[in-house]
């Protein structure tokens, strides 16, 4: 499970061909995983009233009260497709679906720490399929990774809620440098504040997770600077 999002095929991927992927093996929160495909047709049609509710559907059977399953790490890879070829109204709402997916959940922990964390505890597992929480997050993590060039595109998109979104997914996306350095360039460019906010956290878990020795100070600077 670790790996298996982020090496299916380019072309499966490219291609939607949802019948290449072992959805039975893994179901989701309210049911059998072999419903997902659908679900995600649907997000992709040019029908954006039951791509919204496709989209809602999902992030009830992929993310549980905060907690993500192993189905979702599968689905990864299309959301982002989905989210470069489908209804731009329903754009932020997917990648922020994907953000999530690739996350430990925090449960109202604010934290520094809590709120950067990366990783779950090994010994957490999924109770529906007894799959380690981490081995899900990680490969999600890679599938990210894998397709950066469908992501980083979204960095200047004209709504200011799909590039904060955007730099919530990159963040979680395990090639630092070269994240680390398009969301740094965009902040130099970036002029609305809540996607300023949006990028220097992403900047903030990158390097926390590069362990950048540098990066506490920076943000200390960004964050007592009144503007």
């Amino acid at each position: 499970m670790r790996t298996v999002a982020g090496a299916i095929p380019r072309e499966v991927k490219d291609g939607f061909r949802y019948d290449e992927i072992p959805w039975q093996r893994f179901p989701h929160f309210y049911g059998p995983g072999e419903e997902i495909p659908g679900l995600l047709v649907t997000l992709a049609s040019n029908d954006a009233h039951a791509g919204r509710r496709a989209l809602e559907k999902l992030w009830e059977g992929l993310h549980h009260q905060g907690s993500t399953i192993a189905v979702a790490a599968l689905a990864v890879p299309f959301l982002l497709r989905i989210a470069a070829t489908g209804s731009p109204g329903l754009r932020a709402g997917t990648l922020r679906r994907v953000a999530e997916i690739a996350r430990c959940q925090h449960f109202g922990d604010g934290s520094r720490e809590g709120l950067l964390k990366v990783a779950e505890d090994p010994k957490e597992a999924e109770g529906t399929t007894m799959c380690p929480v981490d081995w899900t997050i990680q490969a999600a993590r890679t599938a990210i990774t894998a397709d950066l060039h469908l992501l980083l595109p979204f960095l200047p998109d004209p709504e200011p809620e799909v590039r904060a979104a955007t730099a919530f997914a990159l963040a979680a996306a395990a090639e630092v440098p070269r994240i680390s350095s398009a969301v740094h360039s965009r902040l130099a460019v970036e002029d609305d504040p809540v996607v300023r906010v949006s990028l220097i956290l992403a900047i903030a878990q990158l390097a926390r997770e590069d362990q950048d020795e540098h990066a506490p100070a920076w943000a200390r600077a960004l964050w007592s600077d009144a503007t």
